[in-house]
């Protein structure tokens, strides 16, 4: 496999000042958006290399296999970037039916009611159950 860093497609993306990419992460099939995480250039990399998604942790400073613990890996199966170049969609086979670490299909499970956030989705596995925390 060739150098992916040397590219066309790494030309059009615009990093952003830390050298990172948002990204949205979306079920391929229910079109559910499941969600946001950023990407280095080497978790970009390692991403089409595994066929799976590779996020930068920006709290843990380092690559993180999404799934890595959970088993609930992401397999991808296409890769978009945006119009700016500044954002990737990836659209993704959520195995285990678990995108959140707090045990729900995906991240975006609070709608704003009045002032306030109302859970729109229910636990599907406790967090301890799949971290054993």
């Amino acid at each position: 496999m060739t150098d992916l860093k040397s590219a066309p497609l790494w030309e059009a993306i615009k990093w952003n000042d830390d050298g990172l990419l948002p990204v949205i992460a979306q079920d391929y099939q229910s079109g559910t958006i499941l969600m946001m995480a950023w990407m280095n250039p080497e978790s970009l990399e390692q991403t089409i290399k595994l066929g799976e998604a590779v996020y930068w942790s920006r709290s843990r400073q380092k690559l993180w296999h999404k799934g890595e613990t959970s088993g609930h890996v992401q397999k991808i199966h296409d890769v978009m970037l945006d119009c700016d170049g500044d954002t990737l969609l990836l659209k993704v086979d959520q195995v285990g039916g678990i995108a959140c670490h707090t045990g729900r299909n995906n991240c975006f499970f609070r709608s704003l009611e009045g002032n306030d956030w109302k859970v729109n989705a229910e636990v599907l596995k406790s967090p301890e159950d799949i971290y054993g925390k």
